[in-house]
């Protein structure tokens, strides 16, 4: 699972938006450059650049700054961000852009959807940001008629890379929700999931590498505020996932990582790492087997019985 350090720019600023509303920015005293290097130097294996005044405005406004981080980095630049037209397509891949995220240019015209991803095999990935069940267009300011996995298996026929998920409500007000709803979208798809808006801390990076199909995930702001650590956040993104077939037999791999009370030399099969307990917690909330006093106080426990 590949962790993607997202940078977001606004007015040439780092920034993240709150439930993706433009008046409320978080900026950061980092620079959009410096931020870059600084993620590179951790060992990342991809950026995530989203221009957001492009987001609103329909075109990139920050392309000149976009570019300089292509031309620094020694590791790939997923671009996204008021990527609406074919010429826009191109103009990116022509200035070192390695892949191309396309949101509602992708919902509103699928024939230009098919046509960049045959002229570029493999470089195209699709956002699909939801809010309340329904997907968002237009700077998340219109919503459409599509649900989520309705609108993902129409693209699995014309040759996208990937899928990028974001649930913007779910994540600010109900994180554990907002995986699960991650966790719906690879199970029903073929295509591989990129998972953004899920992560608040190391934990939720533990929970998504037991979900099936999930291919990586977009993280900014947790790295941006200190909450989680791009080193340890691809440490732990490294190990083994779960397939979906695996993950229908219930069975998961282990993470050596997590493991407790395992000695050298014993291969006990019966033993869980804290992800795939996060993960059966989560599961018996979801089916209403407790109580959120309930959950909360279960999953406070699981942390601290990895952390002696």
């Amino acid at each position: 699972m590949i962790i993607y350090p997202d940078i977001e720019i606004q007015n040439g600023q780092s920034v993240s938006l709150a439930r993706g509303r433009k008046e409320e920015p978080t900026v950061f005293d980092i620079s959009p450059l410096d931020a870059a290097e600084e993620f590179q130097n951790a060992g990342a294996e991809w950026l995530h650049v989203v221009d957001i005044d492009g987001v609103f405005r329909g075109r990139g406004y920050n392309s000149d700054l976009i570019c300089e981080i292509i031309d620094n980095a020694d590791i790939p630049v997923q671009v996204a961000g008021g990527i609406r037209t074919e010429h826009h397509v191109d103009w990116w891949f022509e200035h070192g852009a390695s892949r191309i995220v396309l949101g509602t240019a992708a919902i509103k015209d699928t024939q230009l959807l098919r046509r960049v991803c045959h002229q570029y095999p493999g470089r195209i990935v699709v956002s699909i940001d939801v809010r309340n069940g329904f997907v968002l267009i237009d700077g998340w300011q219109t919503q459409t008629s599509f649900q989520p996995i309705e609108l993902g298996k129409s693209f699995e026929s014309i040759g996208v890379a990937a899928v990028i998920y974001t649930d913007i409500e779910r994540f600010e007000n109900h994180p554990e929700s907002s995986l699960a709803g991650t966790s719906e979208m690879g199970t029903a798809l073929e295509l591989p999931i990129i998972s953004s808006g899920t992560v608040h801390s190391l934990d939720d990076i533990s929970f998504l590498r037991f979900l099936p199909n999930i291919d990586g995930v977009i993280t900014g702001k947790a790295l941006f505020t200190g909450a989680v650590s791009l080193k340890d956040a691809i440490a732990i993104a490294g190990g083994p996932g779960v397939d979906a077939s695996l993950a229908e037999e219930g069975v998961k791999p282990p993470s050596l990582a997590d493991t407790r009370g395992q000695k050298e030399g014993d291969h006990r099969s019966d033993y869980k790492t804290m992800g795939q307990e996060l993960l059966d917690l989560h599961q018996a909330y979801s089916k209403g087997a407790m109580t959120v006093e309930e959950y909360e106080s279960a999953k406070l426990s699981i942390l601290r019985n990895f952390g002696e």
